[in-house]
């Protein structure tokens, strides 16, 4: 089995990375089986943006905090534990925005797609879902659109549903929502075509983030599923991550 080994820039991860090369054949990525990265969730959402359109299989193990997408760390029996792995298959969204001044912008998410005031001002946006406005005027600090996989990132944290990784589901949360006050927000099918509009953008500017991109003072940004892409990530068997996401339901 060829492998990529890739790593963060913790010392830790550089650690593991040297002693990983110097145990297994390291080859570059264009002539790899799989890739293994070496560091926390951050680095791996760098690494799946990175290699996005390579196809290969992604194997991360825990170098960072959290690890909520890699496996643990441990050097012996690698070639066993990816021969025994189990590959979860996600699908990113596209954001595209139009700004205040009419310029067009692109980006991919495999966690989320937010939208988020940029002054002091509440952020008022209009919602509509497959071409029908779902919500005249959310009043906000913003709105975001999570994937699966990223339904346990910053959509839990405001307050959104955890989403099973098969579920075919995308979860639409508000960010500390004003009016209308009892709307919680929406779980949409996953071929749902979601649209977002700034109104009194200029009095009340927004930022739409998707990952790590920011777009600055949007009038408009659709969200919807690229089904044309498959990320591939392998897990051990006891590490599975539609387990892990069940589990993230009972922690208390």
């Amino acid at each position: 089995m060829k492998i990529h080994f890739t790593a963060g820039e913790s010392v830790e991860a550089q650690t593991a990375l040297e002693r990983l090369e110097a145990r297994y054949t390291h080859v570059s990525a264009d002539k790899a089986d799989v890739i293994i990265a070496l560091g926390g969730d951050g680095f791996m959402l760098e690494t799946l943006h990175r290699f996005m359109s390579a196809n290969i299989p992604i194997y991360g193990m825990n170098k960072g905090t959290v690890g909520f997408l890699l496996n643990r760390y441990r050097e012996e029996g690698l070639i066993e534990r990816l021969e025994a792995a189990e590959m979860t298959v996600l699908h990113p969204l596209s954001m595209t925005t139009v700004d205040m001044h009419g310029n067009e912008a692109e980006a991919l998410a495999i966690n989320e797609v937010s939208l988020l005031r940029e002054s002091r001002q509440t952020a008022k946006i209009r919602i509509s879902i497959d071409g029908h406005v779902k919500v005249a005027e959310l009043t906000c600090d913003g709105v975001l659109v999570a994937t699966p996989a990223g339904s346990t990132a910053y959509n839990y944290s405001a307050h959104g549903p955890i989403l099973p990784v098969n579920a075919g589901v995308l979860a639409l949360t508000p960010i500390s929502a004003f009016r209308p006050r009892r709307w919680r927000g929406a779980i949409l099918p996953r071929e749902a075509r979601i649209v977002l509009e700034i109104l009194e953008a200029e009095k009340r500017p927004v930022s739409a983030v998707a990952d790590a991109v920011e777009v600055r003072d949007v009038a408009r940004v659709t969200v919807e599923e690229k089904r044309d892409i498959s990320l591939r990530l392998l897990f051990d068997p006891e590490h599975n991550l539609e387990k892990r996401i069940l589990d993230e339901q009972f922690i208390l």
